[in-house]
């Protein structure tokens, strides 16, 4: 998943649809924070890629999340659970936000202000009426769920239970875990979206969210749970089960309400509020089932081909990817800006962009492995032992 993050966020630059950058960096909408560095060079074919994994890309990630929650939780109780989370997640998240943010959104200040000083960047960036974190909204959102899981299991150790007869319900029938999973997620889903459009984002501090999903999230999270509970290689995540088998028709599902949802959506731009509201409902019933379907394909995909590759890339790739999603970004954007002045054509770009970030991101992980996490699971060890 990490390799498509990335794929992600190096197109992101080179869309069709962005529009340019002229907005002030001080001054509202702020449309940098999503997009830093707006290129000259355009391509609609990074727009689909970008729409497709917008719809099921971070969904399927909370998924992957709760693949191993149960299991923690019935070993270590829900305190040492959330302090072991808080560790792993919340100490990330905070030192991502105070050094890699600004150090990455400060290629958006350069392309939007006379003033390339980094004493005119941090008065800007301090007056801003929140603190702008970048793809780091997915730790705290994953930290929060993380909690609520450990509550729930707290007052109610049974539900951990429930979760798993739910996934032995769907079996190794994944149409019954696709209906299953649409139907929660529409429900979590379509209210909000109908209420907050389908791309509103909201802040407090560093802490930002996109009003229409963060129930559809709790879905997927829990979701994944399920699946974990049950056994992360029984079910429909049985590497030879009917999920790896029929990657080919779950590729052909995947496309086909991929373009089910992109039509609906097309009916609701440029202005949401001023679709009628039948194209609301349409395109709001559209998503669950595009993201279940695409995520369904992601991970046939990953049971087909991923998991029978022991190759020492794919585990390399495995152990890294948390660290590599915590840094990756501040070398996507100053990759982005130093291509600005370049001629090339927009998928040339995309992918220098997306090959510099994997090699450095990549390189930096592998590096601070060897070299930190030792001493910090040493000092974790000692504080507790004290405790």
């Amino acid at each position: 998943m990490i390799v498509i993050v990335l794929a992600f966020h190096a197109s992101l630059a080179y869309l069709a649809s962005t529009p340019a950058a002229s907005s002030a960096f001080d001054q509202a909408p702020y449309t940098w924070q999503a997009f830093p560095i707006v290129d000259a060079q355009r391509w609609l074919g990074l727009d689909l890629f970008c729409a497709w994994q917008d719809v099921s890309l971070m969904s399927l990630m909370f998924l992957l999340s709760g693949l191993f929650v149960a299991g923690s939780l019935l070993r270590k109780g829900s305190g040492t659970y959330v302090s072991d989370r808080l560790w792993r997640i919340g100490l990330p998240f905070l030192l991502a936000i105070v050094f890699l943010s600004p150090l990455s959104y400060y290629t958006a200040y350069l392309v939007r202000t006379a003033d390339p000083s980094l004493a005119g960047f941090w008065k800007q960036w301090i007056s801003l009426p929140s603190w702008p974190s970048g793809p780091q909204w997915f730790l705290w959102q994953l930290l929060a769920a993380n909690a609520l899981g450990a509550s729930l299991y707290a007052v109610a150790p049974g539900f951990v239970v429930r979760l798993g007869r739910l996934a032995a319900w769907a079996g190794e029938r994944p149409l019954r875990f696709f209906a299953l999973l649409t139907a929660a997620s529409a429900l979590a889903y379509v209210p909000l979206a109908l209420a907050f459009s389908p791309w509103s984002w909201s802040a407090l501090g560093p802490f930002s969210l996109q009003l229409s999903r963060p129930a559809h999230y709790l879905v997927y999270f829990f979701a994944g749970c399920a699946l974990g509970c049950h056994g992360v290689d029984r079910g429909v995540l049985a590497y030879d089960g009917p999920l790896a088998r029929n990657w080919l028709a779950w590729l052909a599902a995947a496309l086909a309400s991929f373009m089910v949802w992109a039509g609906f959506t097309s009916m609701t731009m440029p202005s949401w509020s001023n679709a009628a509201i039948i194209a609301q409902l349409a395109a709001s019933l559209a998503f669950p089932v595009a993201c279940a379907a695409g995520g369904l394909f992601m991970l046939s995909l990953c049971l087909r081909f991923a998991a029978s590759l022991r190759l020492w890339i794919l585990d390399s790739l495995s152990a890294n990817a948390y660290s590599m999603y915590l840094v990756h970004y501040v070398f996507v954007v100053w990759l982005q800006y130093a291509l600005l002045d370049s001629g090339l054509f927009a998928f040339t770009k995309a992918a220098i962009v997306f090959t510099g970030a994997l090699t450095m991101s990549w390189a930096i992980s592998a590096t601070f492995r060897f070299t930190t996490v030792p001493h910090v699971l040493a000092a974790k060890r000692a504080i507790s032992s004290a405790a």
